[in-house]
């Protein structure tokens, strides 16, 4: 193997690492092999075989096909052409047109770009432009001498005039666009393709943003609740096993290195009781950031075995509690937003948020659900509306329990800007960022108690 060839594959390796794919160096090994054996001829054929050879699933592929084609676009490997000649190319593509042969469209498409559309002053300066390429070749002036040449061979003999310009036209569109797919490939040879990958290409599920997620990626999010929820189980139990251990009892350690001369052989450990915590969910579920807590509910239910009880609750600007919503393996993913909407009651005489009231009724109503044992979860951004953050219920949901977390899923730097009143209420309570699935999963598992 070459080695800028090479050095495209580790780049390609490096970039699927910063978007959280685990590639270790027995993968990449392997997809040297495989880049050996398949050779870069065949674009697609190489495609898939690093696929096969560095990926763990095919919810990854979506991260691996952009990255893959800023590293290898399609003219890697592929040998220095000529001079183009418009007619001639004009020829090939009306006859590639008429017989609909896609292949021979997409290596057209390479051959345009490649003579009729770099611009610029100096080797060094050449751009890629698809609106230059198609405005030289003119594919949509082959309409009448492809629809000619589909008749002359016979083909289509059941298309009316109308339905077979219809065709052409969907044909050409697709060498359009197949033009446009190479000059963006072209440029991202000539620029930083490492700032590409990271920026251009779309993450993984487990790191976009509660606050910017679609539809489609939110359930995509709850589809690795349980995955998430088992890793995260199989932690907690280790840390409580070794917790359960206990510390060193220094007094009865001592007494008992008196027979050996003062050497403390056999350290004795202080045995715990083991008691599993109780935990405490406080929900805001208006807007954006229904997203951040329908997840973390149903998180936090898939681990419901960890702990003596679970409650939550939720609200927008009265609060309500949903426990009996997210019973043990009975809550829906899909469904859990609207019927948390529909059956609690969340609003008074405004829709908008409003923490001061709603942790303030919790304060007032549910303090039977705070005691010693109990360590409650803040879900939510902080903003208030402008209207009063209520820091005395918050002191005193604090004072009551064992430990109080806030996670909230707006950026840092966003803290404090308007009306949020995250910066007050961090100096109350513990308040981490956890803007994304990645984050949430390490919180969780450092902050649960055990």
């Amino acid at each position: 193997m070459s080695t800028p060839v090479a050095e495209r594959l580790t780049s390609l390796v490096a970039a699927l690492r910063a978007h959280g794919i685990r590639v270790g160096t027995g993968e990449t090994v392997d997809a040297a092999q495989a880049m050996a054996a398949l050779g870069l001829a065949d674009r697609e054929l190489l495609r898939e075989g690093l696929a096969a050879t560095l990926l763990h699933g095919t919810a990854q592929r979506p991260v691996f096909d952009p990255v893959f084609d800023l590293y290898f676009p399609s003219r890697v490997g592929a040998p220095e052409s000529g001079p183009a000649d418009r007619d001639e190319l004009r020829d090939r593509l009306a006859a590639a047109l008429a017989a609909n042969d896609e292949a021979m469209m997409a290596r057209l498409a390479i051959e345009a770009v490649d003579g009729f559309g770099g611009y610029g002053s100096s080797p060094g300066s050449v751009g890629w432009s698809s609106y230059q390429t198609l405005d030289r070749i003119r594919p949509q002036t082959l309409l009448a001498r492809v629809r000619a040449d589909v008749r002359a061979r016979g083909g289509s003999p059941g298309f009316a005039d109308r339905l077979l310009d219809d065709e052409i036209r969907r044909r050409i569109e697709a060498f359009r666009a197949l033009v446009a797919t190479e000059a963006r490939r072209r440029v991202a040879e000539r620029r930083d393709r490492d700032e590409l990958a990271r920026r251009a290409v779309r993450p993984t599920a487990d790191r976009v943003d509660f606050l910017f997620a679609g539809r489609d990626q939110l359930a995509e999010l709850r589809r690795t609740v349980q995955p998430l929820a088992r890793k995260l189980a199989t932690r907690l139990a280790a840390r409580r096993r070794r917790a359960a251990r206990g510390t060193i009892d220094l007094r009865r350690t001592l007494r008992g290195s008196l027979s050996t001369g003062g050497v403390p052989m056999k350290p004795v450990l202080r045995r715990r009781r083991p008691a599993r915590p109780e935990l405490v969910l406080l929900c805001d579920v208006s807007g954006s950031v229904s997203g951040f807590s329908d997840f973390t509910m149903l998180l936090v239910q898939a681990l419901h075995d960890q702990f003596s009880k679970v409650r939550v609750f939720a609200f927008v600007n009265r609060i309500d509690e949903v426990t009996a919503l997210l019973e043990h393996g009975a809550a829906d993913a899909a469904e859990l937003a609207a019927r948390i909407q529909s059956e609690a009651a969340l609003t008074g005489y405004h829709g908008s948020s409003d923490y001061g009231m709603a942790l303030g009724e919790f304060a007032e109503r549910h303090a039977d659900a705070i005691g010693p044992r109990t360590t409650v979860f803040v879900l939510g951004d902080a903003r208030t509306n402008m209207s009063d953050p209520n820091l005395a219920a918050v002191r005193q949901i604090s004072e009551r329990a064992r430990r109080v977390y806030w996670l909230n899923p707006e950026q840092h730097s966003q803290w404090g800007t308007g009306d949020s009143a995250a910066p007050e209420y961090a100096e109350l309570v513990e308040m981490h960022e956890c803007r994304n699935v990645r984050q949430l999963g390490a919180l969780v598992g450092r902050l649960l108690p055990i």
